[in-house]
C-alpha cells in the first residue's frame, strides 16, 4: 500500500512534469512559423496557463500533505518528444510531442489514482481524476490536429 511520502513523491513527479510541459509549450508557441500554425501557437499559448494552473493544484496538494515542494535543484527535464524542432515550421513534430506529453501525464496520473485508492487519500484521488480529464481532453485535441496533418 502507498504511503503518504510515496503520494507526495508521485505528486512532485507531476509537479515537474506540468512544468517541463509548460517550458516545451511556451517554447512552441513562439517558435512555430507559418499560416498552419497559426492555430496550435495559439492553442499551446493558452495551454501554458492551463498547466500552470495543474501544477499549482499539485503544489497546493503536497503542501496540504505535509509535504515540501521542491525548488528548481531538484528538477530533471525527461521530456525529449516535447522538444522545440529546429525547423519553426515542423508542425508534425510539435503535435507528437504534445501527444506524447500529454500520454505520459494522463499515465502519471493513473498511477496517483490507483495509489490513492489503496490509501484512501480520496481528496487526491479526486484531483488528479479531474487533472487527467484535462489531459485526456487536450490529448483528444491533438490528435485532431496530427490526423489534420496528415491529409
Amino acid at each position: 500500500m502507498a504511503t503518504n511520502q510515496d503520494i507526495i513523491k508521485m505528486l512532485q513527479t507531476s509537479y515537474w512534469m506540468e512544468l517541463e510541459t509548460v517550458m516545451n509549450y511556451l517554447a512552441n508557441s513562439t517558435n512555430l512559423d507559418g499560416i498552419r500554425s497559426e492555430e496550435i501557437r495559439e492553442i499551446l499559448s493558452n495551454e501554458v496557463q492551463e498547466e500552470i494552473g495543474h501544477a499549482q493544484q499539485l503544489a497546493n496538494r503536497i503542501k496540504e500533505l505535509d509535504g515540501i515542494v521542491e525548488g528548481s535543484e531538484k528538477f530533471k527535464a525527461e521530456q525529449k518528444a516535447g522538444q522545440p524542432p529546429q525547423d519553426t515550421t515542423d508542425l508534425k513534430t510539435v503535435v507528437e510531442g504534445v501527444i506524447q506529453s500529454e500520454k505520459d501525464a494522463i499515465d502519471q496520473y493513473r498511477k496517483i489514482i490507483e495509489a490513492t485508492e489503496q490509501n484512501g487519500d480520496y481528496v487526491t484521488q479526486d484531483m488528479c481524476i479531474a487533472l487527467q480529464a484535462d489531459e485526456e481532453k487536450h490529448l483528444r485535441l491533438f490528435r485532431g490536429f496530427l490526423k489534420d496533418l496528415k491529409m
